[in-house]
């Protein structure tokens, strides 16, 4: 199998192990993928946009369902007060630990059948493909605590 063979399936194959998952949680996949974006810290529309590669409106709509559900909020920028910054709330922290757990396991057996160092060594240039291409942060490593 190509690289590219390879990339593109392994990606369906997680993508879809994290839709799952999410619909477990009463989440879309795109809240569950906010969710985790949020759980080091707040951030802005600008930014969420930028990490998440949505438009604006687009952006706008899945802030106002998540809100909606009470999973985050919405809150002044104390570096700028004509902007907002988007926070998990109590019930969403809790329901992101969940999930962002849960994933992980999963997601984490997917390559069950690898001895170690060939887990290792498919995180290592997984790991290399993501810093080369400079991947936002839009799901902590398992071993990094939440910094809220």
């Amino acid at each position: 199998m190509s690289v590219v063979t390879a990339l593109v399936r392994a990606s369906f194959l997680v993508n879809a192990v994290y839709a799952d998952t999410a619909r477990e949680y009463g989440l879309t996949a795109q809240q569950g993928q906010l969710l985790c974006v949020l759980m080091p810290q707040p951030y802005g529309m600008g930014e969420l946009g930028e990490m998440l590669g949505l438009a604006k409106s687009s952006l706008t709509g899945l802030v106002d369902r998540t809100a909606q559900r009470g999973l985050v909020r919405r809150e002044p920028d104390p570096e700028d007060r004509r902007a907002v910054r988007v926070a998990l709330t109590a019930g969403g922290a809790e329901l992101a630990d969940a999930f962002y757990a849960e994933a992980c396991r999963r997601i984490e057996q997917l390559p069950s059948g690898l001895a170690d160092a060939d887990r290792d060594s498919l995180a290592g240039l997984l790991g290399l493909v993501v810093t080369d291409n400079e991947v936002p942060v839009v799901f902590m490593d398992a071993n990094e605590p939440p910094r809220r």
